[in-house]
């Protein structure tokens, strides 16, 4: 986390901007709502005659929405008035049109409603030059039209880091090839490019064979290229893990090697100076890749684009038998129990079982320990589901 990059800003337009992190603010060009506003169909009056006992009004007009507002001349009268019409000055309630009986141009109240009922009054909502969205935050469909109401056609953004998707192994064919006995295809690269493109970023995908040579020139041309790298596989201690050994030549410092926890424990990661890229260098086990970009990565990129990290807890639904000298992070279910969150885990078959993943709604972390963590225990929650 202490690597968070600043990668400056850029303009987008609105239809472009979403899921996007807001670089600016935005503020009201004028009062919201700018005008009393019906908010129901129905007839426009002025109280004061209700005060005095009448019940029957004179239609004098009808009043669309869209449309500069007409008087009412005299209390007596009433203006048939849409949703999102102006107000008349001289009317302060509206009654909808489920409280009236209409006939013969004569508006009669079956029901009294309160003085200044169903209008939504302006500048009630913010003032102009109020601020309505603030920088920093992810833009949501609801800040979007937002923007739109304030003629906010092109807004500041968060840029996003260039970043390069790697696969590594000879193991690993294309998803369009059948792959023979001794191989399959690549999926890790395929769940991180998914992944990224929640976060609005399109990433380049590579696949590295296992030879030293061609590791080193494509690695040496992603690391001057792209801001950063995500490699998947190739960090263990296989005699072809060739990845330390090729960064290293190539200038990149390791800052860590291999983490205290399960799964994901052979994840290094490592920064160089002069192209000041990130190298991001995922265990080849699909869980092992899945949980170290959640773990990892993500919170890098959240911070990086000056994003808030909140910590989210859940309860544990059942008893976990741990026994573990290593932090774990376990696939489980989400669930509801007398309005609480709780959890379930997903019982799957270590951290090549990609199946698993799918039935996950997220992981919880469970620091070391020998014995149970029981049901009813609070632990850190780290989402990955998609709704």
């Amino acid at each position: 986390m202490s690597y968070a990059q600043d990668y400056g800003t850029e303009l987008l337009g609105i239809r472009d901007a979403t899921a996007r992190v807001l670089a600016e603010e935005v503020l009201a060009d004028r009062d919201f709502p700018p005008f009393n506003r019906a908010t129901k169909d129905g007839i426009a009056i002025n109280y004061e005659a209700v005060d005095q006992g009448l019940l029957k009004f004179k239609i004098a007009g009808t009043l669309p929405a869209g449309v500069p507002p007409m008087g009412l001349e005299n209390s007596s009268n009433c203006i048939e008035i849409m949703t999102g019409a102006v107000v008349p000055d001289d009317a302060d309630t509206v009654v909808m049109y489920e409280d009236l009986v209409i006939r013969e141009g004569i508006a009669s109240l079956k029901k009294v409603p309160p003085k200044g009922a169903n209008i939504h009054y302006a500048g009630s909502d913010d003032r102009k030059g109020a601020k309505l969205l603030t920088p920093n935050t992810v833009i949501s469909p609801a800040s979007i039209g937002v923007m739109a109401s304030v003629g906010k056609a092109v807004v500041n953004v968060k840029k996003l880091p260039s970043i390069s998707v790697i696969s590594t192994g000879k193991e690993l064919v294309e998803i369009e090839k059948t792959p023979l006995p001794h191989q399959i295809r690549r999926s890790n690269a395929y769940s991180l490019f998914s992944s990224l493109s929640k976060e609005g970023i399109q990433p380049l995908l590579l696949h590295l064979d296992d030879d030293k040579d061609i590791i080193r020139q494509k690695l040496d041309y992603a690391i001057q290229e792209m801001d950063v790298l995500l490699l998947s596989g190739g960090v263990s201690k296989g005699k072809y893990d060739f990845l330390p050994e090729v960064l290293d030549d190539l200038g990149v410092k390791n800052v860590f090697h291999r983490v205290k926890q399960r799964p994901g424990k052979p994840f290094w990661f490592g920064f160089h100076e002069q192209a000041r890229t990130l190298i991001f260098s995922f265990p080849g086990n699909p869980v092992s890749t899945f949980v170290s970009y959640y773990v990892y990565f993500k919170p890098w990129l959240h911070k990086s684009l000056g994003l808030k990290i909140p910590d989210k807890h859940v309860i544990l639904a059942e008893d976990v038998d741990l026994k573990s000298d290593l932090s774990c992070f376990l696939g489980v279910k989400l669930g509801i129990d007398s309005g609480k969150l709780t959890v379930s885990l997903v019982h799957g078959n270590g951290s090549g079982d990609l199946l698993s993943l799918t039935n996950s709604d997220g992981f919880i972390r469970l620091d070391p320990k020998k014995g149970k963590y029981k049901k009813g225990t609070l632990v850190p929650f780290i989402p990955t589901m998609v709704y």
